[in-house]
Protein backbone atom coordinates (compact mmCIF):
# COMPACT_ATOMS: atom_id res chain seq x y z
CA UNK A 1 0.00 0.00 0.00
CA UNK A 2 2.90 2.40 0.60
CA UNK A 3 3.47 2.63 -3.19
CA UNK A 4 0.47 5.00 -3.17
CA UNK A 5 2.68 7.68 -1.57
CA UNK A 6 4.98 7.81 -4.60
CA UNK A 7 6.50 9.49 -6.54
CA UNK A 8 8.71 10.90 -3.78
CA UNK A 9 11.77 13.13 -3.91
CA UNK A 10 15.00 11.18 -3.55
CA UNK A 11 17.85 12.41 -1.37
CA UNK A 12 21.34 11.20 -0.48
CA UNK A 13 22.11 10.85 3.22
CA UNK A 14 25.80 11.23 4.05
CA UNK A 15 26.84 9.89 7.45
CA UNK A 16 30.02 9.24 9.38
CA UNK A 17 33.43 10.84 9.53
CA UNK A 18 36.93 10.10 8.27
CA UNK A 19 37.24 6.48 7.12
CA UNK A 20 33.70 5.68 8.26
CA UNK A 21 31.82 7.83 5.72
CA UNK A 22 28.80 6.29 4.02
CA UNK A 23 26.16 7.48 1.57
CA UNK A 24 22.67 6.03 1.17
CA UNK A 25 19.67 7.00 -0.92
CA UNK A 26 16.50 7.89 0.97
CA UNK A 27 12.99 8.86 -0.08
CA UNK A 28 11.44 9.03 3.39
CA UNK A 29 12.37 12.54 4.49
CA UNK A 30 10.13 15.34 5.72
CA UNK A 31 10.10 18.87 7.11
CA UNK A 32 8.96 19.15 10.73
CA UNK A 33 9.56 22.84 11.54
CA UNK A 34 10.68 26.05 9.86
CA UNK A 35 11.82 27.95 13.01
CA UNK A 36 14.20 26.36 13.68
CA UNK A 37 14.48 24.27 10.53
CA UNK A 38 13.93 20.68 11.66
CA UNK A 39 13.71 17.66 9.38
CA UNK A 40 13.17 13.95 9.89
CA UNK A 41 14.38 10.90 8.00
CA UNK A 42 13.39 7.24 8.41
CA UNK A 43 16.25 4.73 8.24
CA UNK A 44 16.19 0.98 8.69
CA UNK A 45 18.29 -0.15 11.70
CA UNK A 46 20.00 -2.78 9.52
CA UNK A 47 21.66 -0.07 7.42
CA UNK A 48 25.24 1.05 8.00
CA UNK A 49 24.04 4.67 7.80
CA UNK A 50 21.80 4.04 10.82
CA UNK A 51 24.79 3.00 12.94
CA UNK A 52 26.85 6.01 11.84
CA UNK A 53 24.06 8.50 12.59
CA UNK A 54 23.59 6.96 16.04
CA UNK A 55 27.35 7.15 16.66
CA UNK A 56 28.05 10.70 15.42
CA UNK A 57 24.60 12.32 15.93
CA UNK A 58 24.81 14.19 12.63
CA UNK A 59 24.32 13.71 8.90
CA UNK A 60 24.08 15.62 5.62
CA UNK A 61 21.07 15.62 3.31
CA UNK A 62 22.35 16.05 -0.24
CA UNK A 63 19.95 17.06 -3.01
CA UNK A 64 20.86 15.15 -6.19
CA UNK A 65 19.89 15.90 -9.76
CA UNK A 66 19.21 13.28 -12.40
CA UNK A 67 22.77 13.97 -13.62
CA UNK A 68 24.13 11.78 -10.80
CA UNK A 69 21.49 9.06 -11.06
CA UNK A 70 24.10 6.28 -11.31
CA UNK A 71 25.57 7.39 -7.96
CA UNK A 72 22.09 7.55 -6.42
CA UNK A 73 21.43 3.97 -7.56
CA UNK A 74 24.77 2.76 -6.17
CA UNK A 75 24.02 4.52 -2.87
CA UNK A 76 20.59 2.90 -2.75
CA UNK A 77 21.43 -0.61 -3.96
CA UNK A 78 24.85 -1.33 -2.44
CA UNK A 79 25.63 -1.55 1.26
CA UNK A 80 28.58 -0.36 3.30
CA UNK A 81 31.42 2.08 2.74
CA UNK A 82 33.03 0.10 -0.12
CA UNK A 83 30.34 1.44 -2.46
CA UNK A 84 32.07 4.84 -2.40
CA UNK A 85 34.82 3.32 -4.59
CA UNK A 86 32.20 2.76 -7.31
CA UNK A 87 30.73 6.25 -7.10
CA UNK A 88 31.82 9.34 -9.05
CA UNK A 89 31.04 11.87 -6.34
CA UNK A 90 33.46 14.17 -4.55
CA UNK A 91 33.27 14.59 -0.77
CA UNK A 92 34.16 17.98 0.64
CA UNK A 93 34.18 19.46 4.14
CA UNK A 94 30.89 20.74 5.52
CA UNK A 95 30.73 24.16 7.17
CA UNK A 96 29.50 23.30 10.71
CA UNK A 97 29.63 19.53 11.13
CA UNK A 98 32.28 16.87 10.61
CA UNK A 99 30.23 14.75 8.18
CA UNK A 100 31.25 15.71 4.62
CA UNK A 101 29.01 17.12 1.90
CA UNK A 102 28.76 16.11 -1.78
CA UNK A 103 30.24 18.55 -4.29
CA UNK A 104 28.03 17.38 -7.18
CA UNK A 105 24.80 17.82 -5.21
CA UNK A 106 22.52 20.77 -5.92
CA UNK A 107 22.45 21.49 -2.17
CA UNK A 108 23.70 20.02 1.10
CA UNK A 109 21.89 20.45 4.41
CA UNK A 110 24.03 19.92 7.52
CA UNK A 111 21.98 18.27 10.26
CA UNK A 112 22.49 17.60 13.98
CA UNK A 113 20.30 14.91 15.53
CA UNK A 114 18.03 16.18 18.32
CA UNK A 115 15.79 13.12 18.72
CA UNK A 116 15.21 9.61 17.47
CA UNK A 117 12.28 7.25 17.77
CA UNK A 118 11.58 3.73 16.63
CA UNK A 119 8.42 3.24 14.57
CA UNK A 120 7.77 -0.26 13.28
CA UNK A 121 10.90 -1.51 11.57
CA UNK A 122 12.47 1.97 11.07
CA UNK A 123 14.13 4.64 13.21
CA UNK A 124 12.93 8.19 12.64
CA UNK A 125 15.86 10.56 13.16
CA UNK A 126 14.87 14.17 13.90
CA UNK A 127 17.54 16.77 13.20
CA UNK A 128 18.04 20.50 13.17
CA UNK A 129 19.55 21.92 9.98
CA UNK A 130 22.51 23.96 11.28
CA UNK A 131 23.90 25.12 7.93
CA UNK A 132 23.68 24.50 4.21
CA UNK A 133 25.35 25.05 0.86
CA UNK A 134 23.65 25.31 -2.51
CA UNK A 135 24.38 25.87 -6.17
CA UNK A 136 22.99 29.38 -6.48
CA UNK A 137 21.81 28.91 -10.06
CA UNK A 138 19.81 25.82 -9.01
CA UNK A 139 17.76 27.90 -6.54
CA UNK A 140 16.88 31.21 -8.19
CA UNK A 141 14.86 33.56 -5.99
CA UNK A 142 14.75 30.91 -3.23
CA UNK A 143 12.89 28.49 -5.52
CA UNK A 144 14.21 25.35 -7.19
CA UNK A 145 15.14 25.99 -10.81
CA UNK A 146 13.60 22.95 -12.53
CA UNK A 147 16.13 23.23 -15.35
CA UNK A 148 18.50 21.47 -12.93
CA UNK A 149 16.46 18.25 -13.11
CA UNK A 150 15.55 17.64 -9.49
CA UNK A 151 14.54 14.00 -9.27
CA UNK A 152 11.86 11.87 -7.69
CA UNK A 153 11.65 8.10 -7.25
CA UNK A 154 8.67 6.92 -9.27
CA UNK A 155 7.90 3.77 -7.24
CA UNK A 156 9.49 1.84 -4.36
CA UNK A 157 11.68 -1.11 -5.28
CA UNK A 158 12.29 0.18 -8.82
CA UNK A 159 15.08 1.98 -10.64
CA UNK A 160 12.54 4.39 -12.18
CA UNK A 161 12.96 8.11 -11.59
CA UNK A 162 11.28 11.23 -12.95
CA UNK A 163 12.21 14.88 -13.14
CA UNK A 164 9.89 17.85 -12.86
CA UNK A 165 8.49 19.31 -16.08
CA UNK A 166 8.51 22.92 -17.18
CA UNK A 167 4.80 23.41 -16.71
CA UNK A 168 3.98 25.32 -13.52
CA UNK A 169 0.38 25.70 -12.34
CA UNK A 170 -0.67 28.78 -10.37
CA UNK A 171 -4.02 29.61 -8.90
CA UNK A 172 -5.04 33.01 -7.62
CA UNK A 173 -6.27 32.32 -4.10
CA UNK A 174 -8.30 35.53 -3.87
CA UNK A 175 -10.98 33.65 -5.84
CA UNK A 176 -11.29 30.92 -3.21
Amino acid sequence: MWHLLYPMRTFLIVSGQGEEVNIMAADWLTYLSTKPIIVGVSINPHRYTHDLIKKYKEFVISIPSIEILKDVLIAGRKSGPDKLKHMSITLLPSKRIQTPSIKEALANLECKVIDERNYGNYTFFVAEVVDYTQKEEAFKNNKPNIEFKFMAHLAPGTNDFVTFGREIYRWDTKDL
